[in-house]
């Protein structure tokens, strides 16, 4: 995981603590466990099934597996013969949402697949999910096209698309599942941010989108799916079924035009 600076955070004399929402501050006499509460920034999306107000500075947009190997001519859902071209479609719409979630301050998380070299944190079950047959190119192997290891953390495989570089000020954190919260600190981010509504982008939206909502909805968090910034190469019937159940059971679903209308409308009034 690489955390930089980002929006929520400054430095501050005797500050303990990166994030201005959790953060406490020292000095010799005293210790300052009451951070300061900024102002909320009310903000109301168009979403469904019912409408969501929420606090833009107690956001996050995570962006999960937008990865060359998902995503590109030469990575692995190409060699295997998917469709890779699907799992572009969130490129565009999140280009220009990207820019504006930063300008209003909320953090931007990369939640990537990022596998040790070892695999030593990676029990047979998941090695059997992509290799089922035991044959084949599994997870940390070599792609033959060009000898990128497969999902391996600072490869060529596991990096995020060229069109959707993250900045310096982003967050970036490595999975290990296809949930973003098992085994990793994105729930501990997520909480000295004082985040509570978390908008989710990505690929599959069948796969790794979903099961990191549904946890982040188990652990007590608003979550909202933006639709067109999520994608998969799994049949319609996939996506509809995953819409229908994050309305149903895990959250809500917006548009990223949804989003960027509610934010500038939100911050106007801030």
């Amino acid at each position: 995981m690489e955390n930089a600076a980002n929006p929520a955070t400054t430095t501050v004399p005797g500050a303990l603590g990166q994030c201005a929402q959790t953060r406490w501050t020292a000095t010799p006499a005293l210790v300052d466990m009451t951070p300061p509460t900024p102002t909320p920034r009310i903000a109301t999306l168009d979403s469904q099934p019912q409408q969501v107000r929420f606090d833009i500075g107690r956001s996050a947009l995570v962006v999960i597996d937008m990865q060359n190997d998902f995503c590109t001519k030469g990575g692995w859902v190409a060699h295997l013969g998917g469709n890779y071209d699907a799992d572009r479609a969130p490129i565009a719409p999140l280009q220009r949402l990207l820019p504006l979630a930063r300008r209003h301050g909320v953090p931007v998380i990369w939640v990537n697949w990022g596998n040790r070299p070892d695999l030593a944190n990676m029990p047979p079950n998941q090695l059997h999910l992509y290799k089922p047959t035991g044959s084949g190119i599994g997870l940390g192997e070599p792609l033959p096209e060009h000898g990128a290891h497969v999902l391996e953390k600072d490869s060529w495989a596991a990096a995020v698309v060229d069109e959707l570089a993250p900045l310096p000020g982003d967050i970036r954190v490595d999975k290990y599942r296809i949930s973003g919260f098992w085994d990793t600190p994105l729930d501990s981010i997520l909480r000295n941010l004082g985040t509570r509504t978390i908008f989710f982008a990505g690929v599959n939206t069948d796969q790794c989108v979903l099961h990191t909502l549904t946890d982040a909805n188990f652990l007590g968090y608003g979550c909202v799916m933006l639709t067109d910034c999520c994608a998969t190469s799994s049949p319609d019937f996939c996506t509809e079924a995953t819409v229908w159940n994050v309305k149903k059971c895990f959250g809500f679903v917006a548009d990223s035009l949804q989003l960027a209308g509610a934010l500038e409308a939100g911050g106007a009034g801030a």
